[in-house]
């Protein structure tokens, strides 16, 4: 099917614009500061096969975190997917990132045109006919206030084993077909220091996910179901152009840079960052091979995160037109060697993952400012810091 470049700007500005709108139900909804005041969450959605088609303008780091999430969903379930089922989870070693950022993903299911009325003699209709279609997933990853655990907030630095970080939640349904898995919420609830807050915000996640049903929906009767899955693909494709372009005005060669923590406050020594980053014509690679293996405090960065951190600085150096889909990170490569900080192994703990990330995003940068000077900026702290405060009121209520 051929389309109009002014159609395939119309649908994708739709789609942006529908992420954008999931991400403003989530801050005029949400309990915590950390999601009104912070933003620190994102909005997204994918195709039916799990390819992200638009992600909202809301926190860098969380670039390309819902597709992974997304895949270990799809993986534990299958076509075992109906209308009405929304999904969780927040392992960070099936999916996600660290304990407190909860991922929500509900599928968007689009009945199918009214098929013509059959004449008499013809086959009669295939079984499926008139079944909702999976057309795409809604998907939300929100930092929450509170994850239970040793330490208030989820975030402690010392924890030497992910056990003692909070609730860790598995690939699992949250409502089935339309019918909410109270169990699921009653153990949420139950393992949290405030759980009015965190059953708030997770509520704002639902809501997001319902406002981008009904965006999706609004879409598909615009545009129909058809033409829309005939623009995806393109969408993408142009994305994958747009940023091969990009990356071909970079001057070959082998970049390498290294930063350092100071430690991971358990053991004294500096842990090296290294990466080099490879041009190769319309091709990137970031490859952290030589970083320091994973530590014993909890600032190990999972994959999903790492990876993050890479598409978020080589954005940095790319027009600020590529759209901000799966199509622009085909052409990025990210080699990130198992058993080291920047790919942990269980029961690694890494519930400060955010501060090697931050220095991960100097290391990157120092590799892309001998690539593109003029585009990167000068360092800064590299993520020295981040602080929870938590404890009891003179009522005897638990604050985060």
């Amino acid at each position: 099917m051929t389309t109009d470049p002014l159609d395939l700007e119309l649908v994708r500005h739709g789609l942006e614009s529908m992420v954008d709108e999931m991400a403003l139900a989530m801050i005029r909804t949400a309990y915590s500061q950390n999601l009104k005041s912070s933003v620190d969450f994102a909005t997204a959605l994918c195709t039916a096969d799990g390819e992200l088609l638009a992600q909202s303008l809301t926190l860098p780091l969380h670039l390309f975190s819902i597709p992974y999430a997304l895949g270990a969903a799809r993986r534990a379930f299958g076509d075992d997917v109906h209308p009405g089922d929304v999904f969780a989870l927040n392992d960070p070693y099936d999916g996600g990132t660290h304990l407190p950022d909860i991922f929500v993903m509900k599928p968007v299911f689009v009945d199918p045109p009214r098929p013509p009325e059959r004449a008499s003699g013809d086959a009669p209709a295939s079984p499926d006919d008139g079944r909702p279609r999976l057309a795409a997933w809604v998907c939300t990853t929100a930092h929450h206030a509170d994850i239970g655990g040793r330490v208030a907030g989820g975030n402690a630095c010392d924890s030497t084993e992910i056990y003692a970080e909070g609730l860790r939640i598995p690939p699992l349904r949250l409502f089935e077909r339309g019918r909410r898995v109270d169990a699921i919420f009653t153990l949420l609830a139950r393992n949290v220091r405030i759980p009015t807050v965190v059953m708030g915000d997770l509520h704002s996640q639902l809501a997001a996910c319902h406002v981008g049903e009904r965006a999706f929906g609004e879409l598909v009767e615009r545009h129909g179901l058809a033409r829309l899955e005939a623009i995806f693909p393109q969408l993408l494709d142009g994305a994958e152009r747009f940023a091969r372009a990009e990356i071909a005005r970079l001057p070959d060669g082998d970049y390498p840079f290294v930063d350092y923590l100071d430690d991971d406050g358990i053991d004294p020594e500096p842990i090296p960052l290294r990466v080099t980053i490879r041009v190769r014509g319309d091709r990137l690679t970031a490859d952290f091979t030589g970083t320091a293996p994973q530590v014993r405090g909890a600032i190990n960065c999972p994959v999903p995160f790492t990876r993050s951190v890479v598409y978020a600085c080589v954005r940095c150096v790319m027009d600020e037109r590529v759209p901000n889909n799966a199509g622009c990170y085909r052409a990025i490569e990210v080699i990130a060697p198992s058993g080291t900080v920047v790919n942990p192994e269980l029961p690694a703990p890494v519930a400060a993952r955010g501060l090697t990330g931050f220095r991960l995003a100097n290391t990157v940068f120092g590799a892309l400012a001998q690539v593109a000077p003029e585009r990167v900026p000068a360092a800064e702290s590299g993520g020295d810091t981040g602080i929870s405060i938590g404890g009891y009121d003179r009522r005897r209520q638990p604050f985060v």
